[in-house]
């Protein structure tokens, strides 16, 4: 399948990373490939933040993968830093062909690097099949998760 590469995302990657957010259900009815202002606006914020790691897996100049990872220092568990992996998402052609995987266990390892002691992620309750996939890869469903829209 090529050689994969992962690195952080860039201007030019938004369209790809949008279309992959938008290519379900959940995302069809919150992404737009409309408008990509928002998008890089965000992007720019994420770059600019040393604890915000967008990143998106490249095989043959093709995005075929992307992931947020944010590392947040804190008081409780001892002072522990813990990361939290936020918009996985595959490109079509590339699930099941163990790339989810390989973006994962990159997250592991980074988090790691940067001496957290808790990786963390959330969801969708629909998502059964990416529930499956963590529980996999070691990960716990240990809490209930709120969200409270602005």
């Amino acid at each position: 399948m090529g050689d994969l590469e992962i690195r952080a995302a860039v201007a030019d990657d938004v369209p790809e990373i949008v279309a992959m957010l938008a290519d379900d259900p959940l995302g069809a009815q919150r992404e737009s490939l409309d408008d990509l202002s928002p998008y890089l606006a965000a992007l720019e914020r994420l770059s600019g933040d040393p604890n915000q790691h967008l990143m998106v897996a490249v095989r043959e100049r093709r995005v075929v993968g992307t992931l947020q990872l944010t590392v947040i220092p804190g008081l409780s568990r001892k002072g522990a830093t813990r990361s939290v992996i936020e918009g996985v998402r595959i490109h079509a052609d590339e699930r099941g062909s163990g790339l989810g995987t390989q973006l994962i266990e990159w997250a592991i390892g980074e988090s790691r690097r940067q001496d957290c002691q808790l990786v963390q992620l959330t969801s969708d309750v629909t998502r059964t099949d990416a529930h499956r996939f963590y529980e996999r890869l070691g990960f716990t469903a240990s809490h209930v998760g709120f969200k409270l829209p602005l």
